[in-house]
């Protein structure tokens, strides 16, 4: 049996997805011939009753060697020159289950009298596999489970006994790991020798991917730990060296050439699919992965698939008006499946938002055509014809002002409720943490209280190492403490980050610990942590300053990454839209998922933020249901949040990594006539409060008279912080002024000067002076107010160690080399 992509890499050279390597050995097939199957009876009868096939007990090896002369007999009265042609003769690979019942009515036949030994005839066939005898298909022996207890053992005994206790060795090793994953593992390796032959150490991807899918078609679904399998292969060096990491970089999906994208949508008029995969061709340099996929739905599917169900036998590029018309029509509606409260499925027809960017690809399709028919008119030519899509229908002013409308109100309606989904899962995730602590210091089958609620720990003897149930009395369901906990501190570290650096989805998913670096103020020396987001949509590397709130999150991030050891795990990254893995990478944002550590996906990002929102229980206060955040909605928030606190748009616009600032303020919900509008008004009030003949050029004269007040602004103990041609309303009693900026350097003379008022208030009072009294007690409170703010400490911050690389580290690393980064203000 041969898979797909395995079957192709023994015809092509294995695929290079860049930048990371990916090889696939194809499945080994099935052979009919061998040295060892070609030996006579008698040979094969004397190697399965000696050691170590031999039982200790008489009356079981008496039981044994009936069954194997029986198995002999059968399988030497089938037809064929080796015992596996034999084997493949007698029906039993096309029995697969009920190969048994082949076995029973042969002996009903010939030896009506021991019936009994059918099930030996079974443990001889172990045996007889163990041997290299034969060699069923990995198809027959997952169908019912054969061997599942004996193979594994005489497997280790006869044919690889170093291999399956290395095997046993990697599996062991792993706490996390329970009996059962390792017991399965150690089943499946026993089955693809057992019908591929050879050794663990010949065992290929194609072989591991061909075990997985028999799987899958007998019992219709993965039954688990394929992963655990494909890891432990690997670590023993089974596949080589440029195979693939993980079992998901071996299965997921490679980038379809321009003919398999068309050919998707099976489109029946040969010459227009040749046009659209040559078409393809000629825009697949200039374009990534993801818009030429998306170039080829649009062409393939919306446009011409569509037509060709609409009007079969179509050919023709030239469509008349009629056609024209009814496909742009039908593609401002779609389809969409809603899902009722009683789980009822529903499909609705709704209006396409992106009605107008469908339509701009096929006007430059046939754009594009008429342009090349100029340079190369034998190719192109034939198919020029007027586009079916005008000028004016791909106008998009209209729709722009639409959508900034749809996403300011976004905006607006989770703008205020942001406190409270932060609140929210801040408490979800100490509560979560608080319950996961609590039951695992409780002993199985007990109770134990977390907030007020009761639970009982549940006892779970299949489990792996480390994972807590426990039973919730009030839904009645066993809840995964382990998972809730998980799902509960990446939930609020997304939000935390997503909040904090208003990053895109797939920057936050790409920061590792080499993204935090430091930056040496010139003019201070002070150390600034910074954040280095690596080129995503513009291509371009920015720096973002660290918060001592983010330094904190980033802080809990590590930590947990590390978990206990002293560096951060290496993870690839698999880009969904690109359908490429990046090389291994200390990332952030990671986690522990079928015993290896992955890199968390935007999917997962995704229902995280849903099942957060759904359990703080907001709403939309327009259609009542359910408020969903998505990962772009925080990066909105953060532009407008900050634009709305003061922050220049130019700066936004560098922090958010936009290429145009007519973006960021697109992003803001906030129109920019209003600035414009609030501006010109402030000026119109200013202007009406002071004369006309002020908006004139100053003379030199006034220039200097002007400069020199600020230079006059100096005093004995500050500065004076008035307004330009101000009087004074202290006259020139600074002490109590509240515009005096105190000089710390001059605190020794404000000591004295608070001395001083203080001996003559004694004095006034001794000589009788009242009057006195009042108006010195008032520059006393003065001189007081002035030390106490000179006094007044700086707020202290907590210190986090973000475990930041040194220089000479990350130049002495093995895993990568530091990237050249320039701070920018």
């Amino acid at each position: 049996m041969q898979r797909g992509p395995a079957a192709a890499a023994e015809t092509e050279p294995a695929r290079a997805s860049a930048p990371l390597k990916i090889a696939v050995l194809g499945a080994r097939a099935t052979a009919t011939d061998w040295p060892d199957t070609r030996v006579s009876r008698l040979q094969a009868w004397e190697r399965l009753t000696r050691a170590p096939f031999v039982l200790a007990k008489r009356n079981s090896q008496y039981v044994r060697a009936n069954g194997l002369e029986a198995l002999l007999d059968w399988l030497g009265e089938q037809p064929g020159d080796t015992w596996q042609q034999r084997w493949l003769a007698s029906g039993a690979e096309d029995a697969r289950g009920r190969w048994r019942d082949g076995l029973h009515t042969w002996l009903s036949e010939r030896r009506p009298e021991t019936t009994w030994r059918a099930p030996a005839m079974s443990s001889a066939l172990v045996m007889a596999i163990s041997i290299d005898l034969v060699r069923p298909s990995l198809a027959w022996l997952t169908s019912h489970g054969f061997g599942r207890g004996q193979l594994p053992a005489a497997l280790t005994a006869w044919r690889d006994p170093q291999g399956f206790a290395r095997l046993r060795e990697l599996c062991e090793r792993e706490a996390s790991l329970s009996a059962a994953s390792v017991s399965r593992t150690i089943y499946r390796a026993a089955l693809i020798v057992a019908g591929k032959g050879g050794a663990l150490r010949e065992i290929t991807t194609g072989d591991v991917l061909e075990l997985l899918d028999a799987e899958n078609a007998v019992y219709g679904k993965s039954i688990g730990h394929g992963a655990l399998l494909y890891r432990m292969l690997h670590t023993m060096g089974c596949f080589g060296e440029h195979a693939p990491m993980t079992l998901r970089q071996l299965r997921t999906g490679r980038q379809l050439t321009p003919d398999e994208l068309i050919d998707r949508y099976r489109l029946r008029c040969q010459p227009v699919r040749d046009l659209m995969v040559d078409y393809l061709r000629e825009r697949q340099p200039a374009l990534d992965y993801t818009s030429l996929e998306s170039l080829a739905g649009f062409l393939g599917n919306l446009f011409w698939a569509d037509l060709e169900r609409h009007h079969p036998g179509i050919n023709n590029l030239h469509l008349p008006v009629e056609v024209a018309t009814a496909w742009k029509q039908r593609l401002r509606t779609t389809t969409r499946t809603i899902k009722s409260a009683d789980g009822t499925l529903t499909q609705v027809s709704t209006d396409r938002i992106n009605y107008r960017e469908c339509l701009t690809p096929v006007r430059g399709f046939y754009l594009d055509l008429a342009h090349w028919a100029v340079e190369d008119p034998a190719r192109w030519a034939p198919w020029v014809v007027p586009s079916p899509v005008g000028a004016e229908e791909i106008n998009r002013r209209k729709h722009k002002r639409h959508r900034k409308a749809r996403m300011d109100a976004r905006t607006r309606q989770r703008l205020p409720v942001l406190p409270v989904l932060v609140r929210s899962i801040d408490e979800h995730r100490h509560t979560a943490a608080r319950l996961l602590a609590v039951a695992a210091k409780t002993a199985p089958g007990e109770q134990f209280d977390v907030n007020g609620q009761t639970f009982t720990r549940a006892c779970t003897p299949g489990a792996r190492p480390g994972m807590v149930w426990a039973d919730d009395p009030v839904t009645g369901k066993r809840r995964d403490l382990v998972r809730e906990e998980k799902h509960a501190f990446w939930t609020w570290a997304t939000v935390e980050v997503l909040r904090a650096t208003g990053v895109r989805v797939e920057e936050l998913l790409e920061l590792s610990h080499h993204s935090l670096v430091q930056y040496r103020l010139p003019t201070t020396g002070e150390l600034v942590p910074l954040l280095q987001i690596a080129p995503s949509k513009t291509d371009q590397e920015r720096l973002l300053v660290v918060s001592p709130e983010l330094a904190d999150v980033l802080s809990a991030i590590i930590t947990r990454v590390r978990s206990g050891s002293k560096a951060v795990p290496l993870v690839p990254a698999y880009d969904s839209k690109e359908r490429t893995w990046s090389p291994p990478a200390p990332l952030l944002f990671q986690h522990r998922h079928g015993g290896e550590n992955r890199a968390i996906s935007t999917a997962t990002i995704r229902t995280l933020l849903i099942n957060a929102v759904a359990h703080t229980g907001l709403t939309d206060p327009v259609t009542g249901d359910p408020l969903i955040f998505t990962p772009h909605d925080f990066r909105r928030l953060f532009i407008t949040d900050a634009i709305l606190n003061g922050l220049p748009p130019h700066i936004a616009q560098i922090i958010a990594g936009h290429a145009d600032i007519n973006v960021t303020l697109g992003y803001k919900a906030i129109y920019p006539d209003e600035a414009i509008q609030a501006h010109l008004a402030f000026l119109a009030r200013r202007r009406g409060l002071r004369p006309s003949e002020e908006y004139r050029v100053p003379t030199d004269a006034e220039w200097e008279e002007f400069l020199g007040h600020f230079e006059r602004r100096k005093v004995s103990i500050g500065t004076c912080g008035r307004a330009y041609d101000t009087p004074c309303i202290h006259e020139h009693a600074c002490v109590r002024c509240p515009m005096l900026w105190p000089d710390p350097v001059q605190r020794p003379r404000l000591i004295e000067i608070r001395d001083n008022l203080t001996a003559r208030i004694d004095e006034a009072r001794r000589e009788g002076w009242h009057g006195e009294v009042e108006g010195l007690h008032v520059s006393l409170a003065g001189a007081e107010q002035k030390l106490t703010q000179l006094d007044r400490s700086p707020t202290e911050h907590h210190l986090v160690n973000l475990g930041i690389p040194t220089l000479g580290k990350l130049d002495q690393s093995a895993h990568s080399k530091p990237r050249k980064s320039t701070a920018t203000g």
